[in-house]
């Protein structure tokens, strides 16, 4: 049977456990509804023998002790919220199965997908593995009465917004939406060969549930402590100038020639940094937030014939926040694609007067919460790569991919989108690169965290029919750029800058011996340049 296609009407029948009736759940019945001319309808059953209650408990502790009952994916729902909805035909014939439980399913002519963690399906693995492992390995398995079982959609979602194992659950519940729809696509991959992982399973038990809201009592009490002293996410920016061969892209990691610390206020924090090369000199463009508004916009220092760095200044601010200053040049003017996910567009700004002018120029898309856009021009066409979301789950795992043969579109979204969902290696972390031949770009690394570590990947396809790419390694921050994360690289010949994560005191005498401590050993006299 082939697969349904996002261009056709279907008839939907997704099977979930009652007591695992979630919100996330109505998100997926609400995406399916989109489709125009489908019809969804919803089949609750009874939980495998033996289901554990705990899960329950879980969620129930984690909504009133980490998100003080604020809503979140993983809220159970009763029954009552499928009122509204027309009951199940008793005859019903669907197109497509989709089977959110750990059980079968009564057998149809119809296809079924089903999703796995970790190699698992069914909410029980989904939240065992969150708990025990981490983001799980999702894989929509795709199965039917006349068809061999294969996947046909897999990622892996980014926690960086999920708080405890309700957020969990919603941000990978978002990326299953995002899989099971991308399945449904006429561009999707028929077969995904080493896509099914298995992992050993063990259920949450009343035990663990203890020991872990310990946990997290202890942590929250811990991040009380660090706000009352420490502003909470401090970013900063390094550079230097080096020579082709000298830089990351070359070496592969962070040593070589001594990076210089970009100084900031201490009620500021500076990152995504951008060099650029005009008239002779050298600019630095970058995101600067205010810690008490938590708003970003765009600032750049001009360095001096020594390479001394002048003053900061701003150079674009809107009522939304701006990060990701990406530049390109085009038939002689500069432009500048901040990222404005807050304001759900892409726009592109035109350089009215170098540096400090900017007007907005034009919106390259709208309707679309994106970040961290980044363009070059490959194959007769530009390309145009970000990672996007929709109002839930994490910030970094999900690639999508525009084009255009004018850089002020129209942009045509790539029929596989979003190409990618791996927390690992979808979003963008500064210009791509063409070297001896071959197209890089660098990409953030948040399996851990956000910004746990920078990547470079080779692109092995970027056309109309699909996109691949290959890592050909990854830098940590540590040693010759102390600190405990990295999310931007950018170089241009001459000028390479990166960013990184620092701890930053409230107090200007504390943050000026954080600054002494983080400086690299060759600094303070210590030890000789590394590399």
């Amino acid at each position: 049977m082939s697969a349904v296609s996002l261009a056709e009407p279907a008839v939907f029948l997704i099977h979930v456990e009652r007591p695992a009736l979630s919100r996330w759940v109505l998100w997926l019945v609400e995406a399916l509804e989109k489709r125009p001319g489908s019809e969804v309808h919803v089949r609750l059953v009874d939980p495998a023998p033996g289901e554990s209650s705990a899960l329950d408990t879980l969620l129930s502790l984690e909504r009133m002790v980490l998100r003080r009952h604020g809503a979140s994916g993983a809220d159970r729902l009763p029954p009552s919220a499928l009122a509204d909805r027309p009951p199940v035909p008793d005859r019903l014939s669907p197109d497509l199965v989709i089977n959110l439980t750990r059980q079968g399913v009564p057998s149809f002519p119809a296809s079924c997908l089903r999703p796995l963690y970790n190699g698992h399906p069914g909410e029980t693995a989904l939240a065992a593995a969150l708990f025990f492992q981490g983001t799980p390995a999702i894989a929509i398995e795709r199965s039917g009465a006349r068809e061999e079982a294969r996947i046909v959609a897999a990622g892996t979602a980014s926690l960086e917004a999920a708080s405890g194992i309700g957020g969990g659950i919603e941000a990978v519940g978002s990326r299953v939406i995002a899989l099971i729809l991308k399945s449904l696509s006429p561009a999707a991959d028929a077969v995904l060969r080493d896509q099914k992982i298995t992992a050993p399973f063990r259920s949450i038990g009343r035990a663990d549930i203890a020991r872990d809201m310990a946990k997290n009592v202890a942590r929250a009490a811990v991040r009380a402590a660090y706000r009352l002293c420490c502003h909470g996410s401090h970013w900063r920016v390094g550079y230097r100038f080096v020579e082709p061969g000298g830089d990351v892209w070359s070496r592969r990691d962070l040593a070589g020639a001594r990076w210089s610390v970009l100084a900031d206020p201490v009620d500021h924090f500076y990152a995504d940094p951008f060099p650029f090369h005009w008239q002779g000199r050298d600019y630095l463009f970058f995101e600067d937030l205010h810690h008490r508004t938590e708003k970003g916009i765009i600032s750049v220092v001009a360095f001096d014939e020594a390479g001394r760095p002048g003053p900061v200044m701003p150079v674009l601010e809107e009522p939304w926040h701006l990060s990701y200053p990406f530049l390109i040049e085009h038939e002689g003017e500069l432009y500048m694609i901040p990222e404005s996910s807050n304001n759900f567009d892409i726009p592109i700004y035109r350089c009215t007067g170098f540096p400090l002018k900017w007007e907005r120029h034009a919106v390259l898309v709208d309707d679309v919460e994106a970040a961290d856009a980044t363009i070059i021009r490959h194959g007769g066409l530009y390309w145009m790569t970000a990672v996007v979301r929709d109002g839930a789950g994490g910030y970094s795992d999900m690639l999508a991919l525009w084009s255009s043969e004018n850089l002020f579109g129209p942009w045509q979204p790539h029929p596989a989108n979003p190409v990618l969902v791996d927390d690992r290696t979808a979003r963008p972390a500064g210009n791509m690169v063409s070297r001896d031949g071959n197209l890089y770009r660098p990409v953030q690394d948040c399996r851990r965290t956000y910004g746990a570590a920078l990547s470079f990947m080779r692109v092995k396809q970027l056309d109309g029919d699909g996109f691949a790419q290959q890592s050909e390694g990854t830098v940590t921050a540590g040693g010759a750029w102390p600190g405990s994360r990295i999310h931007t690289l950018n170089y241009n010949g001459r000028f390479e800058a990166i960013d990184g994560y620092t701890l930053r005191p409230r107090l200007k005498p504390a943050a000026d011996f954080v600054d002494w401590w983080y400086r690299p050993p060759e600094a303070l006299g210590i030890g000789p340049a590394p590399g």
